[in-house]
């Protein structure tokens, strides 16, 4: 066995114990649900029995992930830089575990508009976090305050925009594959250029 191997196996075993533990069951409860015996299991995460194919498949579907998952290797390249925007005050970032999503952080001085009119609507799913200050999340014609440290989520196939509330506010948007292209124009920058929308 090379020493990348083992390395592999150890962290595999290391994996299945923590997401055992993560979901608060026995070596009964999971033993149990992945059709094994108790000692089978426990020879398994004590690195007293060879990983066996089968056994791990039936594993990672009995702890609600996927093979792949379970021995996925440590990557190096684990801090990922911002693209830096300072004439809009955003910094955006894409997500590696799913590059059709982006998070953006922005400095929110301005009020959203609370006519649906001036509001964007397109397919996807949207969350934000505030960082600092209050923001107002426009949904429709309904007016939600977020203060720092409350996220809120929504469909962006509703009317939607932020602003800024009684000063400026930093916010944290996540956005997925749809609500990104959504914010896409047709010359390649964002619609979040305008704090005034979504």
């Amino acid at each position: 066995m090379t020493q990348e191997s083992g390395e592999l196996d150890g962290l595999v075993r290391k994996r299945i114990r923590a997401l055992r533990v993560a979901q608060g069951w026995s070596l009964e409860e999971l033993a149990t649900r992945a059709h094994l015996s108790q000692s089978t299991l426990s020879r398994i995460e004590n690195g007293r029995r060879r990983l066996a194919l089968d056994q791990l498949v039936t594993l990672a579907r009995a702890l609600d992930t996927t093979l792949d998952q379970l021995v996925q290797t440590a990557t190096d390249d684990v801090i990922t830089s911002p693209t830096i925007d300072s004439t809009h005050g955003r910094m955006r970032w894409t997500l590696k575990s799913d590059p059709g999503m982006s998070v953006v952080r922005q400095h929110l001085t301005a009020p959203p508009p609370d006519n649906p009119a001036r509001m964007r609507a397109h397919p996807g799913r949207e969350w934000l976090v505030v960082l600092s200050g209050t923001a107002v999340l426009m949904l429709g014609h309904r007016r939600f305050r977020v203060e720092t440290n409350q996220a809120a989520e929504f469909p962006t196939m509703l009317p939607h925009a932020i602003g800024a509330e009684g000063g400026p506010c930093e916010i944290l948007g996540l956005f997925d594959r749809d609500a990104r292209r959504g914010h896409q124009r047709d010359d390649g920058t964002d619609a979040q250029d305008s704090p005034a929308t979504a």
